[in-house]
């Protein structure tokens, strides 16, 4: 019954949003609120910039695509920044198709599908109201009715610019059904919608020898031709193409550049001068916005050819390539599982992780620094901090390749290969090695790759295996460690109390016999080693902390255990140091004794309580760790 109140809800909201009157109540509606006048890439502006924007780490992110696309958030502000914004500012880049161009599975037909929906949500808000002729087949914008030599004068006193001119079927019916009053002419607001195909078309080409114009622009209707007794009447004529059904919002044109060239020179005037050749007529005005996808191979093509030059100029090339940061592609994979009906099968921690490691491997190009290798460069784009390196080197890395992230591992092989170890092991968990032995074994199937490449992605898998063993290791020797953080807190407090009478030549007061003592040299270099600091090394290193740490007192800010990486790395490699050998016995022992079992107990528990594990990945893991110390 709940779903059906909800049913019942939302048909009272949708009745309650409908509207119709005069041409004349209509203008009263653009007078008070102008933006019902705006442009259809107008309005797919506002709507993307409505949904709440803000900036981090100087790129802005727009909730508008929210929880879909991952990892694109620079090719999406460009996109918006570059193409949307100006032309909803009826600056000459509206008058482009918008090309979307990247390699399979990047997005780009997410990206589409978004801004359908999105319009379609929008049309129901009172930002993004769109009002049409009554009984027009295409919509038509209400405005075209004022005469062009009153236009100047409409704007004077409304401030809304009109363009195109009255369609030749409304212009029939202003005359014969309205005796040419236009401010009786009835205005309904609409609401657009794909499936009805209002506002929202989509036209994808098919075998050019059967495919019809009349798909694009609209047919004759000869059944009429008797009653109105001409193709040229209007009433002969089905305004239903899919640029006659997208007026006002979006076409989407799939495998543009695979269509036939008489089915693209309708584009060339519909984006130049906002307007089509359709049947006898004159020239039928449409405010859309046409959007296509392709891949590289294909474009590369398409401009190659001289024949397309009036087109490709008429074309504004937004690139979308792959994502490039490991956290984001996790967000990918997690999404498609969710979505999934395996969605409650469990994956180990770390799983989705180490796929998209190797993912994002066979996206990266080789850094052109000596210094660098692709591991480091992987986490440098992912926002990790790496010794030697600056967000500065990270811009610098990104402006080496103007195609990286346009070929490489997508999205959807990954998921394959994940629903393929899912699927074949029936089990209700899997773990990283498990989809990384999956990756390898698609890899060998694939007939399409060649022997480089597939050898070439073998040392990636590698490389990601090498990754998780030590996330491996170190999940272990935490979940050993009774509270992990308090510990190396303490550690840390201990080591910032030594490093400080050090450098200032003071000595340390024994809490409990309030004995004056040296600084412990001992626990200083036990914890220093862990990083390498040399014997000349550790002065330079110990006044370094103390800088940082009056550095962040002058801020009011407290130093703590995640405010020097370094030194965080040696207080986890001191503490892991000290538990190696407990972890290797317990862990490795076939026949543990009952002191040994009840700590393997208390990890596992810990594991599942704190890790996210459950009782079979969990002890898959100690199982992998202790053969991973034995070696």
């Amino acid at each position: 019954m709940d779903i059906l109140k909800k049913i019942a809800q939302f048909r009272e909201e949708e009745q309650s949003l409908r509207w119709e009157g005069t041409f004349a109540e209509y203008l009263e509606i653009v007078k008070e609120k102008p933006y019902v006048a705006q442009s259809a890439h107008s309005r797919i502006y506002n709507m993307i910039k409505d949904a709440g924007v803000y900036e981090e780490n100087g790129v802005k992110r727009y909730e508008f695509f929210g929880q879909q696309l991952f990892g694109l958030e620079e090719s999406l502000e460009r996109l918006v920044e570059e193409y949307f914004h100006p032309a909803a500012r009826r600056l000459d880049v509206r008058k482009r198709i918008l090309l979307l161009m990247g390699p399979v599975s990047g997005g780009k037909s997410t990206l589409v599908a978004l801004l359908k929906k999105g319009l379609e949500n929008y049309a129901r808000t009172d930002n993004g109201a769109v009002y049409a002729i009554k009984g027009c087949p295409m919509h038509e914008d209400p405005l075209h009715l004022i005469p062009s030599h009153l236009r100047k004068d409409f704007f004077d006193e409304y401030g809304v610019r009109i363009e195109g001119n009255l369609s030749p079927l409304n212009t029939m019916r202003l005359e014969q059904e309205y005796g040419n009053r236009m401010e009786d002419v009835v205005v309904e607001r609409i609401f657009f919608s794909e499936d009805k195909r209002v506002g929202i078309g989509t036209f994808s080409p098919s075998d050019p020898k059967s495919q019809d114009i009349a798909d694009l622009t609209g047919s004759i209707d000869f059944s009429t031709i008797a009653q109105f007794g001409s193709e040229s009447d209007p009433r002969a004529y089905r305004f239903d193409g899919e640029l006659n059904k997208a007026n006002r919002g979006m076409m989407e044109f799939q495998e543009m550049l695979k269509c036939d060239e008489k089915f693209l020179w309708h584009l060339l005037s519909l984006t130049q001068e906002g307007n089509f050749k359709a049947g006898r007529f004159a020239l039928i005005s449409a405010d859309e916005l046409v959007v296509a996808h392709t891949n590289e191979t294909e474009y590369r093509s398409f401009i190659s050819n001289k024949k397309n030059e009036a087109l490709h100029s008429r074309i504004i090339v937004m690139p979308m390539p792959y994502n490039l940061r490991v956290s984001q592609e996790e967000k990918i994979y997690e999404k498609m599982i969710a979505e999934s009906d395996v969605a409650n099968v469990h994956i180990a921690p770390h799983t989705m992780r180490v796929a998209a490691m190797f993912t994002i491997l066979s996206r990266l190009k080789e850094p052109k620094r000596g210094d660098l290798d692709l591991v480091k460069k992987m986490r440098l784009y992912d926002g990790e901090a790496v010794e030697g390196f600056t967000s500065a080197d990270v811009n610098e890395m990104k402006k080496e390749y103007q195609d990286e992230g346009m070929s490489g591992i997508d999205p959807r092989y990954v998921i394959n290969r994940i629903s393929s170890t899912i699927i074949r092991k029936d089990v209700a968990s899997i773990n990283a090695l498990d989809v990384l032995r999956s990756l390898k074994e698609g890899l060998d199937q694939h007939a399409s790759i060649s022997n480089e490449l597939r050898e070439r992605y073998l040392s990636f898998i590698s490389l990601a295996r090498k990754e998780y063993d030590d996330i491996a290791k170190k999940e272990v020797q935490k979940a050993f460690v009774y509270s992990y953080e308090e510990s190396a807190k303490t550690l840390m407090d201990n080591y910032l109390d030594n490093v400080e009478a050090y450098c200032n030549k003071n000595k340390l007061r024994d809490p409990l016999t309030g004995e004056e003592l040296n600084p412990d040299e001992k626990l200083m270099r036990s914890i220093e080693e862990q990083i390498g600091i040399s014997e000349n090394a550790k002065k330079a290193f110990r006044e370094e902390i103390l800088i940082r740490i009056s550095a962040y007192a002058r801020k009011g800010k407290r130093f703590d255990y995640q405010s020097h990486d370094r030194l965080r790395e040696a207080i986890q490699k001191k503490l892991f140091a000290d538990l190696k050998d407990v972890v290797k016995i317990t862990t490795s022992t076939k026949t543990p004794d009952e002191q040994q079992l009840k700590k393997m107990n208390e990890v596992v528990a810990r594991l599942v309580d704190e890790h996210g594990y459950n009782s079979t990945s969990a002890n898959d893991l100690l199982r992998y760790v202790g053969s991973l110390l034995n070696r």
